[in-house]
């Protein structure tokens, strides 16, 4: 289905490794893009391989070092860098793309308004990637986790190229489409600024973390905060996990309200006790986080809006300090924060 068409992939780690692989192992025609030329020379000759929900194996994957190496426009690209490396990365496929190509965002957190303002609105594609992944080594990637694409214009109606890159990438994972793709986007930054910041924060698993009472009490109240600031916002948020976290019932006052909130947290501690920040895994690879994109979001909407979101400023100033030396990884600093 639509194997003519030219995708191309922007990054080379989890995301953008395990999305390669798999449609290079289906049959279409897909160039990947990394920063390294040893790495893609490795992807190119050796494969790059692939393991966890969506199969184990190998497959040599077309790859190049930069994209002025690239030859010919692509119908797509997907864009599969952290967030701080977005806009260079789109800057840079600018020369490779139709008139009418689709340039997706695959970004924690939300990128679209400056992926627009690369490559234009009417290019601009939104992607929640609702699936985890982990890079063990350069060219060796796991999907940890199973979960669904959701795709959707930020300015512009469905149309028929979205259909076909929903077919597309349904070959990785489910996937569907959005009228409404910030929505759905905020809701994934949420669940980020609660999960990986708090993880990166205390430096425990997530079962670990979410035992505790006051991660569970932050959690909370990053919920809340950001809440807040989507009704300044005007915007709607869609439910987490799969539609099953309604943050808004999640804050509702009612008899033992209290008790449920915290019920649910502990519930998902419990079900993915074994999950690992990415931001931690970040810090702990020498490597900035992507804590702007998240609580940052949140601070900084809710300054140009007038809400007061004290927990996601402190959240982001400690995160940095953490990136600059200045602060330790430990669960100690759950009680640094005021509320």
């Amino acid at each position: 289905m639509h194997k003519e068409l030219r995708i191309c992939i922007v990054g080379a780690g989890a995301i953008g490794g395990v999305t390669a692989g798999v449609l290079v192992r289906e049959g279409f025609t897909v160039q990947l893009v990394t920063k390294h030329e040893d790495l893609a020379e490795t992807i190119r000759d050796s494969g790059i391989s692939v393991s966890g929900q969506c199969g184990h194996f190998t497959v040599p994957v077309p790859a190049v070092a930069g994209p002025e190496s690239l030859v010919g426009k692509f119908d797509y690209v997907l864009i599969a860098t952290k967030a701080d490396a977005m806009a260079d990365a789109a800057r840079g496929m600018v020369p490779f793309l139709y008139e009418n190509s689709r340039v997706v965002s695959m970004q924690n957190g939300i990128c679209e308004e400056i992926l627009a303002g690369v490559v234009g609105n009417d290019r601009t594609t939104g992607c929640v990637v609702g699936w985890g992944g982990t890079m063990h080594e350069p060219g060796r990637v796991e999907m940890t986790s199973g979960g669904e694409f959701i795709l959707g214009y930020p300015y512009r109606e469905p149309d028929e190229y979205l259909e076909k890159l929903a077919g597309i990438l349904g070959h990785v994972v489910e996937t569907r489409i959005t009228r409404d793709i910030l929505s759905e986007r905020y809701s994934k930054l949420i669940i980020n600024s609660c999960i990986t910041t708090l993880g990166a924060l205390c430096g425990l698993y997530l079962g670990e973390m979410l035992a505790k009472r006051r991660a569970r009490i932050l959690f909370i109240e990053i919920i809340r905060e950001a809440v807040a600031v989507a009704g300044a916002m005007k915007l709607q948020i869609a439910p987490a996990a799969a539609g099953k976290l309604d943050f808004y019932k999640f804050l509702a006052h009612g008899p033992f309200s209290s008790f449920k909130r915290h019920l649910i947290i502990r519930m998902i501690g419990m079900k993915y006790r074994n999950l690992k920040s990415s931001s931690l895994q970040s810090l702990e690879r020498g490597r900035r986080t992507e804590v702007d994109n998240y609580n940052g979001y949140i601070s900084t909407k809710g300054k140009a809006f007038g809400v007061a979101t004290p927990v996601n400023d402190q959240l982001t100033l400690m995160i940095h300090e953490i990136e600059e030396g200045k602060r330790e990884t430990v669960p100690h600093n759950f009680y640094q924060i005021q509320l």
